[in-house]
């Protein structure tokens, strides 16, 4: 069928298999607000729309007197950028797609955009197609490839304009974001649109229905694009195809539509910040845990890293992405082509959670229980009932529990002084 350009039909259209399946996602927020590197990646607008005094007074400190944004581009320089590498960390970190900044609300693009002239990473700064050079890196490690793309740009004339007119006309829509974005698909085609920066005005400005029923009808990736739900004011958790709805966004009940949970192991910014302590990233445990919930309750977990101007992805990130792999080496099957069961978690434990795959299910506990026996009360299980630890050999043994459910009793651990890492699983075979 062919979709017409309004909401009723594009919301119609059955989101692509891939991206459910898919659960674990890497975002990466790049661009020349990694070179200040302090504060967010909204520094221009702090420093130049609200003059926030803060950021006035790091730029007096570190950069001459009358710096403009605009010299910042010159210094992000992608120096030690080894697209391979990246592909190679994101393949070990467990994720199965990736989400790049191609143009953040600064406007500057990371390739050679034809709209953007010398406001991108091809005219400055890197002097390289950072978008395609990924994407290549990508595909050769068979990872599907996202465009995070920005409607708006806080200082572009154009748009000022536009805004001053409350929005009657169009000309930034019509000479620089649309361009844009059929520039993207058509040069990269991409597996994912990740928009945003869409709140300030409907979607009839950004044009955004006739943009989707051509992607959806007539653009090189209809049958298999997936995108989110930011395409104009109010569209958020009510259109488009998966829905984000916030930034770090958790339902504390199993939506009905499929949905994204965005989140940042620097738990303060998306982009670089050259002054991160190590109290403000995320440990191994949170993500586990943001990534088990999200799972369960039917959704894909996007983690986010800022890399630095040079391109390196710092160490302390690539660490908690490498766990992350590890624990998914052994508990993938729980979380990877899963579905949420009856029941998500354990009504007296938000330590437990549930996924399953057909008529296997896997309880997720984040918490080793003290006497090593797991207590479940949602499974009702069978004679036939078989339970394993996943990365475990051998059955363990099981008893119905009085009243309802059944209690594992799980392999012994060694003592050890350290708690041991987060999150198991165990695979119910024969339980309703």
């Amino acid at each position: 069928p062919r979709y017409r350009p309004d909401w009723a039909s594009l919301d119609a259209r059955p989101l692509p298999a891939w991206f459910d399946r898919a659960k674990v996602g890497v975002f990466v927020h790049w661009g020349v607000f990694s070179v200040p590197a302090w504060g967010s990646e909204w520094f221009w607008w702090h420093w130049q729309g609200l003059h926030d005094a803060a950021y006035e007074r790091f730029v007096r400190r570190r950069f001459p007197p009358g710096t403009t944004y605009a010299e910042f581009a010159p210094l992000f320089t992608a120096h030690d950028f080894q697209p391979r590498q990246w592909a190679q960390l994101f393949q070990r970190a467990g994720a199965r797609y990736v989400v790049l900044t191609t143009k953040h609300h600064e406007g500057f693009t990371n390739w050679g955009s034809p709209v953007s002239w010398n406001w991108n990473s091809v005219d400055t700064g890197p002097h390289r197609d950072l978008v395609g050079e990924l994407g290549e890196a990508l595909r050769e490690s068979n990872l599907r490839y996202g465009l995070y793309h920005s409607l708006m740009e806080w200082f572009n004339p154009l748009y000022l304009a536009d805004k001053q007119s409350d929005f009657k006309t169009q000309n930034f829509v019509l000479k620089k974001t649309m361009p844009e974005l059929y520039d993207l698909v058509l040069k990269y085609k991409p597996d994912l649109i990740w928009s945003d920066g869409d709140w300030e005005a409907p979607d009839s400005y950004w044009n955004s229905t006739s943009f989707l029923a051509w992607l959806y009808n007539d653009s090189p990736v209809k049958d298999t694009v997936v995108v989110n739900d930011r395409w104009g004011r109010g569209c958020s958790c009510r259109h488009g195809g998966f829905y984000n709805c916030a930034d770090k966004y958790r339902p504390g009940t199993l939506p009905e539509h499929k949905w994204e949970m965005c989140s940042s192991l620097d738990s303060l910014s998306w982009g670089y910040r050259s002054n991160m302590s190590l109290a403000e990233v995320m440990d191994e445990m949170s993500v586990i845990e943001e990534l088990v919930q999200t799972v369960s309750l039917g959704g894909n977990y996007l983690l986010n890293v800022g890399p630095t101007k040079e391109g390196v992805i710092v160490p302390i990130f690539q660490e908690r992405l490498l766990a992350l792999g590890r624990w998914l080496d052994t508990n993938g099957e729980a979380i990877y082509e899963s579905q949420p069961w009856r029941v998500q978690m354990e009504n007296t434990t938000d330590t437990v959670w549930y996924t399953s795959k057909g008529p296997v299910v896997f309880a997720i506990f984040l918490l080793w229980p003290r006497d090593s026996v797991l207590c479940l009360s949602s499974p009702i299980p069978s004679p036939g009932t078989q339970v394993t630890l996943l990365g475990f050999a051998g059955t363990l043994k099981w008893q119905k529990q009085p009243g309802k459910g059944m209690l594992i009793t799980l392999p012994y651990l060694l003592p050890s002084p350290l708690p041991p890492q987060s999150g198991w699983a165990v695979k119910l075979e024969g339980v309703k």
